[in-house]
This record gives C-alpha cells, structure tokens and sequence, in this order.
C-alpha cells in the first residue's frame, strides 16, 4: 500500500518525485500502478462497483479513470469509488476503457457510452483524461436527448487548441504532469485528429448541452487553464457550472483519498453539488 494513514500534500509530492512514470506505456502502466496502489502492486484493469452499505438512493456515479488514455483503471482508481460510497451512499462504478496506443480515440468514447446503464441517467464523472471522456460522453448523451443527471470533473482536459495559458506556465511547478508528456500522451491517442476537434477539444463543442457541472482544480497546475475556459465558455453558453479553485491542490488529488484531506474535501464538494441537483430535479 503506498501509505497506511494521514499524509500531507509534501509526502505525496515526494513519492511522486520516487516514482518517475518513464516513457513507454507498458512502464507507464507498471510504474502508475505502483506510485498509487504501492510497490508490490501489479495492474488489474478488472471493471469494479463500490456499492454503500446504506444507499442515499440516486442515480449511479460512473468514474472515469484518469491516466492520459494510456494508463490507469478500475485498480488505481478503486479507493475514490469506496470514499464516495462509504461517506455519501452512492454507487460507483469504474469501468475499464480501451487504452492507448494499442487502440485509438473513438475507442474510449464507444467504450465509456456502452458502461452507462439503462435506467435513470447516471452521474458522469472523472480526473484528467477521464475527466475529458467524462466530458465528452456527457456531450454525447446530450444530443442523444438523455443528459446525466450530474458531471463532475477533476483536473480535465478539455483544450488542446491553444486557449489555455496554464500548460506551459505552471509545467515547472506541476510535479504530476508536465505540457510535453501530456502531449505525447495525447498523439498516442488521437493520432493525427485536428486539436481544434470538439472531441479532442470539447472546450470548442456547444456548451448549452451540458448537464449541471461542478470542476475542481487546483494551482500550480498544467490543466488550470482548461478548467477556466471550460467555465467561461460554458457560462457563456447558459450552462449550470461551477469551479472550485484550491491553492495546492495537486493534479489526480482524488486518487490520495482517503489519506490526503485535500482529496477528501474536494470529492466532498462534487458530491454534494451532484446530491443537491439530483435531489432537486426529482422534487
């Protein structure tokens, strides 16, 4: 296990700095796992459902693993899903997705649309590229005329157009992720696509179709600036989103629940934002 009780934002920076990703994805693969699950970790992309023993009864949130399309899953992701069952009674599912570079973009996008169930329409959410796919599949269902109920993004990519100003400014301050490895793990999804595509760039797509959506981000982070442009252009377009901004906040904070209280208090506020607007649409 990476660690066994409170940690601070220092001791989670430092074992970032312990674990370098590398450059291929297979080191990728190994080498996130490890850094979050601990030394002896070995990935299991296995899909999961973290179910609370007491049910607030809402829709079910369906979590997007973030990893920039090409590492990452239901694993490294697993104690987010039991934090928001055990504290707020919701379901959580974290599918598994088609990674890149062995299969390319719309993979995911097929793959996040087949994990929403029938029923009610679920809660989307995600971090960093998951965050992007929780995005753009909400989009998706929008125009399909079955919006989510909520979308929750944490740290998401949604520009790759030039509007951020945030990608090259905080990269030396970002001990997560810096503007050229994001990048790379970007051609290894999308290939040759247009950056100005509205689903490599869904800052660009119509905004008016998006559901109730709250943000949480903090600072010095590469993805600042997506965040940003994502609420402008969202509030221009009469969207319901909101943005929490947290000074040290660090990139993929979420995945340090329930040891890091910042993780904590930022999954809190999500879940409260989603709770309130599901429970209002339903009175």
């Amino acid at each position: 296990m990476a660690f066994r009780g409170p940690v601070t934002r220092e001791q989670i920076v430092a074992r970032i700095a312990e674990h370098p990703l590398g450059q291929s994805p297979d080191d990728m693969r190994s080498n996130f796992c490890r850094l979050v699950l601990g030394d002896g970790a070995r990935p299991d992309s296995s899909a999961r459902c973290l179910r609370p023993e007491r049910s607030v009864g809402l829709p079910p949130v369906i979590w997007f693993h973030g990893g920039g399309y090409v590492f990452g899953g239901p694993d490294t992701h697993a104690r987010i899903g039991r934090y928001l069952a055990d504290t707020h009674g919701l379901v959580v599912h974290l599918p598994h997705y088609a990674l890149a570079p062995e299969h390319r973009w719309p993979a995911q996008l097929d793959d996040a649309l087949a994990a929403v169930p029938g029923g009610p329409a679920p809660i989307l959410a995600g971090d960093s590229a998951g965050g992007h796919l929780a995005l753009v599949t909400a989009l998706a269902m929008s125009r399909e005329g079955r919006p989510p109920a909520a979308l929750l993004l944490f740290s998401p990519n949604t520009d790759r157009s030039g509007l951020s100003d945030t990608r090259t400014a905080m990269e030396d301050d970002d001990p997560m992720v810096d503007d050229a490895d994001d990048r790379l793990l970007a051609r290894m999804c999308f290939g040759d696509m247009a950056s100005d595509d509205p689903q490599v760039s869904p800052v660009l797509d119509d905004l008016s179709l998006l559901p109730p959506t709250w943000i949480e981000v903090g600072t010095p982070e590469v993805l600042l600036g997506d965040s940003l442009a994502l609420v402008e252009r969202g509030r221009a377009a009469g969207a319901d989103i909101h943005l929490t901004v947290t000074p040290g906040l660090l990139h993929m904070a979420q995945v340090w629940a329930p040891w890091w209280d910042a993780a904590c208090a930022s999954l809190d506020r999500a879940a409260e934002f989603a709770i309130d607007r599901v429970t209002s649409a339903a009175a």
